[in-house]
């Protein structure tokens, strides 16, 4: 183990538990804001304030999202609160900070800092990879939430990125009947590649009453009233896009649509996968640029 090189790892839920115990392979690791019953891989060292650090770390990891309100560090799986300000003035003029979603905030204080701030989110690999556990905890709530099996269902896919591909090897392996949704003619040709029927975004109004199950890729809002009110008795509709997301939910209330909003289900689902996707992608950002 390198313990000339130190990580801080602040906040987050267990992916970053896990992501922490990868990185004891090669770096002293410090931990902070993982005190609710969680127990974090052997190597880790906990610490319960900033304060416990005897010098500046050479890295410090933010979670996913770095925060949710511009100010204080998104730690779900603490009691307590720590301010993004306060992390960083544990940093020194050689620090290196990973985050991701980072957010205006964080990168303004590290811009006034003079700290390079990271975002590993916005690597293609990390989101490849992350559209495999998305879409497997997309099943899983669909199966537990549906009272039919998914063969032979219909099913809608909206969107045609990322999440959309992983979604069509899931659902098409369980038999469903999937169709996607797209604006652009590529991707309504791509669908056709993969053994999906493809339906144009401009047509959803008068086709969303044909499938048992809709799953939302877009973080556009699709599903207004007009679309809404076309659902079929019984269809359920899980939106998987960010914040604010596709679906009107407060009109979805009102039509008695059921709607259920996966946010993050990476780190629900698949913690220990998600760790590690994260992990691999912060080596191969310090292996193009040449730290660590």
């Amino acid at each position: 183990m390198n313990t000339q090189k130190t990580f801080f790892v602040a906040g987050g839920d267990l992916r970053q538990a896990f992501v922490a115990g990868h990185l004891t392979r090669d770096y002293t690791v410090y931990a902070l804001g993982f005190d609710n019953n969680v127990e974090l891989p052997g190597g880790v060292i906990p610490i319960e304030s900033v304060c416990e650090l005897h010098a500046p770390p050479d890295y410090i990891l933010f979670p996913i999202p770095a925060t949710n309100d511009g100010e204080h560090v998104n730690m779900p799986l603490s009691h307590k609160h720590t301010k993004l300000k306060d992390v960083l003035e544990a940093a020194g003029p050689d620090t290196v900070v990973f985050a991701g979603k980072a957010g205006g905030a964080l990168a303004a204080m590290c811009h006034l800092q003079g700290l390079p701030l990271i975002d590993y989110m916005e690597r293609e690999e990390l989101a490849v990879l992350n559209a495999v556990p998305t879409a497997e905890g997309a099943v899983q709530i669909a199966m537990e939430e549906m009272p039919t099996t998914l063969f032979r269902q219909k099913c809608l896919i909206t969107g045609c990125g990322r999440i959309a591909k992983a979604l069509i090897r899931v659902l098409s392996g369980f038999g469903m009947d999937v169709t996607i949704a797209a604006r652009k003619y590529g991707d309504l040709a791509w669908a056709k590649v993969y053994g999906c029927h493809g339906l144009p975004i401009r047509e959803l109004a008068t086709r969303a009453g044909e499938f048992d199950l809709i799953l939302n890729t877009v973080p556009a809002i699709l599903f207004g009233q007009k679309v809404l009110k076309q659902l079929k008795p019984g269809c359920l509709l899980i939106d998987l896009a960010s914040k604010p997301g596709g679906v009107d939910f407060t009109m979805a209330k009102e039509l008695g649509v059921k709607v259920i909003w996966a946010l993050s289900l990476p780190g629900k689902v698949a913690p220990v996968t998600a760790g590690e996707i994260i992990s691999n992608t912060i080596g191969n950002i310090m292996e193009e640029r040449g730290i660590g």
